[in-house]
């Protein structure tokens, strides 16, 4: 007992000297009792957590420029942050200790260090003492990222909560920026994916006479275009559906269109995330417009009503959201579909949902000439005539000529070895033809659209 007695004395005094650091600088600096600071907590999506650190550190430049990070030292395991301070305060279990760092992406191939755990102690909008905290998400508690304001009172703690928040829809890093959503089997959250801006010209783009213009006046505008718009009493939201058999060029057309709206912001849905992330989508759309969403395979969701005993969950989400978007807001969903007959009314023929509907056939003759040479430009193409070729690959995609161009790129290389740049003839390219339409290649020709 006495040797129980002489431990728990040394726990004791252990707990007290943790205790003087966290707790004793944080109330310090409040000039209040740590037990009487009341908290504020706002919490964000996990791939928020760039940018709620990009407005804390814009906050701490304007009202406290000198202010230094500190982190918690002690078993973190499972805890969250506010959790930790309690335990500071009432028995000593987390002291002062590192700040925690986290390689966070800003874009493909660019990323800060994001506070993953710290504390930093700042000042209110009216010169009150604060302390503002911040914990990443994580595997420790759950997959959101808080921002934690300790204040004097609860309405100073708010106001400045505000006021941070306000940096953070400022400074938004994701402004711009290409992105996709995904969700990861291993951490069950959901990811964002930055992606880069495609550049194509618009002879890259290969469909019927004016079809392409009609899609550009459509959507890309300028700055001031959307301002006088607005003046004449117009609304800037849009919407694009592009339809067609798979292979005919449909993402293609949403690449190029990626890259002539170089400052507006996309979002990609596809697949699961299309289901589960719609509502999260057109949220940050609303916040980073001008905006672009892209809803692809919109048939997996929006199938017609006609077709289903209740009709799908996500279409009803999709249609709400579609007419949820004020008309002042400049949002743009483009959506795609290899199956346009089996689309929910409701979405095709109501006004402001689809604003126009292009179908992107398959190509013909002359677009199948085109898509060859723009192909084979990488070799030295010896083809003064192609109207054989085009005569015998009638009725493939685009997706058909490009791996009809790769193929025979792979002959050349095999019959010019050595050479830099290979010379595509019309019989190399009507070998790498009758390969595919080999009856064996049939189901290949059929995932080409062949």
């Amino acid at each position: 007992m006495a040797l129980q007695g002489l431990l728990e004395e040394a726990r004791k005094l252990v707990s007290d000297g943790a205790e003087s650091t966290l707790v004793r600088k944080v109330s310090g600096h409040m000039g209040i009792p740590m037990a009487q600071v009341p908290t504020v907590t706002a919490k964000f999506m996990a791939w928020e957590h760039v940018n709620v650190h990009r407005g804390i550190e814009t906050y701490l430049a304007e009202h406290s420029p000198e202010a230094e990070w500190f982190g918690i030292a002690g078993k973190r395991a499972f805890q969250y942050l506010v959790d930790m301070v309690s335990g500071a305060v009432h028995d000593g279990s987390f002291g002062l200790g590192p700040v925690d760092y986290a390689t966070v992406a800003t874009g493909p191939d660019t990323a800060v260090e994001a506070v993953q755990l710290g504390l930093v102690l700042s000042r209110s909008p009216d010169g009150e003492p604060v302390v503002l905290a911040l914990q990443g998400p994580g595997e420790d508690c759950d997959s959101l990222c808080s921002l934690q304001v300790l204040a004097g009172s609860r309405e100073i703690a708010t106001a400045t909560r505000e006021a941070v928040e306000r940096q953070i829809a400022r400074h938004n890093l994701f402004q711009g920026k290409v992105m996709a959503f995904g969700l990861s089997e291993h951490r069950r959250n959901q990811l964002l994916t930055f992606l880069p801006r495609p550049s194509l010209r618009s002879e890259d783009v290969v469909l019927p006479e004016g079809v392409l213009d009609a899609i550009e006046r459509h959507v890309v505008r300028t700055a001031e275009q959307s301002a006088r718009l607005t003046a004449h009493g117009q609304h800037l939201k849009r919407g694009l559906l592009l339809h067609g058999p798979p292979g005919t060029g449909k993402t293609h057309t949403i690449r190029y269109l990626m890259g002539r709206l170089e400052s507006s912001t996309v979002i990609v849905l596809s697949g699961v995330a299309m289901l589960k992330l719609l509502k999260v989508a057109t949220s940050m759309a609303r916040k980073l417009a001008p905006s672009v969403i892209v809803v692809e395979d919109v048939d997996l969701i929006a199938e017609d009503r006609r077709h289903t005993e209740s009709g799908s969950p996500a279409l009803f989400e999709l249609l709400n959201e579609m007419d949820g978007i004020g008309s002042e807001a400049d949002v743009t969903f483009v959506l795609t579909t290899n199956r346009v007959d089996v689309l929910e009314q409701a979405l095709t023929q109501r006004p402001g949902r689809i604003d126009l509907a292009t179908h992107v056939p398959l190509p013909d003759a002359d677009a199948r000439e085109r898509l060859l040479r723009l192909y084979a430009s990488g070799t030295d193409l010896d083809l003064p005539d192609a109207s054989e070729i085009v005569a015998a690959s009638e009725g493939v995609t685009a997706s058909f000529v490009k791996e009809l161009v790769r193929r025979a790129t792979l002959l050349a290389l095999d019959e010019q070895p050595g050479v830099g740049r290979v010379r595509l003839d019309e019989a190399t390219i009507s070998a790498a033809l009758a390969g595919l339409m080999e009856e064996k290649q049939s189901l290949t020709r059929t995932l080409l659209g062949g």
